[in-house]
C-alpha cells in the first residue's frame, strides 16, 4: 500500500538533493561604490552622488561595514523612490546592497 505525500521531503528519485539558489537572480551591479571603513551618512552620500552614473534600470552596489548602512540604504531607497533589490554578507565582513535606479 502506498501513501500519498511521501516523496515531498524535497529528495528526487535518485536520492540526490536539488541544488540550493546562492543569490538571487539579479543582474550584476554596473557601478560599484566602495564605502568600507566609512561610518554612516557617508555610504548615502556617496551613493547620492553617483547614482545619476547608472541607467536607469541598472544595478548599483554599495559596500558598507558600518551596521547602521542596514538601516539607512533601504530607507534612502524609499525615501528616494529607488528600488532596494537585495542584501548580501560580505566575506571580508560588511554588506553589499543592491540598488535598482529608477528614474
Amino acid at each position: 500500500m502506498r501513501f500519498r505525500g511521501r516523496a515531498k521531503s524535497g529528495a528526487s528519485a535518485g536520492g540526490a538533493a536539488p541544488p540550493a539558489a546562492a543569490e538571487p537572480a539579479a543582474p550584476p551591479p554596473v557601478l560599484v561604490i566602495d564605502a568600507l571603513g566609512r561610518k554612516c551618512p557617508i555610504p548615502i552620500i556617496m551613493l547620492a552622488e553617483r547614482i545619476r552614473e547608472v541607467p536607469v534600470g541598472q544595478i548599483v552596489a554599495v559596500l558598507a561595514d558600518d551596521a547602521a548602512a542596514r538601516t539607512d540604504v533601504p530607507a534612502w531607497c524609499r525615501m528616494k523612490s529607488q528600488d532596494f533589490v537585495w542584501e548580501e554578507t560580505l566575506q571580508q565582513g560588511g554588506w553589499g546592497f543592491h540598488i535598482r535606479r529608477t528614474y
